[in-house]
């Protein structure tokens, strides 16, 4: 179940246990994409009775790849009207390919020169419970999630041997598409620890 955009104030009652945020690669169809839906069925699976929202970053996940900063205004927007109105909802972050690229924007130095300038304020870091990325680009430019030293405690950065996308021997087309089922159980489970 995906979660409605920001519309209002909401109450407790609407607010979830957790919620995924999640950026689907480029070219995927508009919504979660097959990464981002195959990791929140999995996280479901493996948190008990807590309950589970997602949030499907709205962003073009075109070939213009400038437009990722579309990506982490609309993904910054998401997280702050979170912790406004669900403060005790544990947030996770995610992202594949284009969208772990707009994870790493949300996540290190902001980049107003390319459209983002919608940061996240402070107080943010204290709401995310953990953040997944999925063949992400700044990987390849050894700068994975993992080394950042605000999110890198909680963070799981995923690159499949032989993708390209995410390392400088990569030549394998098929390995940065194979991200659903083992990667997406591992990122639930380490997710799911931390939550």
């Amino acid at each position: 179940m995906l979660s409605p955009l920001p519309t209002g104030v909401a109450s407790a009652d609407d607010c979830p246990d957790i919620e995924v945020v999640f950026a689907r690669g480029t070219n995927d169809a508009p919504g979660l994409g097959n990464v981002g839906g195959a990791f929140v069925d999995s996280l479901r699976s493996k948190v008990g009775g807590r309950s589970v929202g997602a949030y499907a970053v709205n962003y073009p996940a075109s070939f213009d790849f400038l437009a990722a900063a579309d990506g982490a205004n609309d993904m910054s927007s998401h997280i702050q009207f979170m912790v406004d109105n669900c403060p005790n909802t544990r947030l996770v972050l995610g992202g594949y390919s284009q969208g772990a690229a707009v994870v790493d924007v949300i996540a290190a130095v902001p980049m107003p020169a390319l459209g983002f300038n919608n940061p996240l304020p402070p107080n943010a870091p204290d709401h995310v419970a953990a953040v997944a990325a999925f063949g992400n680009p700044s990987a390849k430019l050894g700068l994975p999630l993992t080394v950042s030293p605000v999110w890198g405690g909680r963070a799981i950065d995923l690159c499949n041997g032989g993708d390209p996308i995410c390392q400088t021997d990569g030549e394998s087309l098929a390995s940065h598409r194979s991200y659903v089922g083992g990667p997406t159980s591992q990122a639930a489970g380490f997710a799911a620890g931390l939550v």
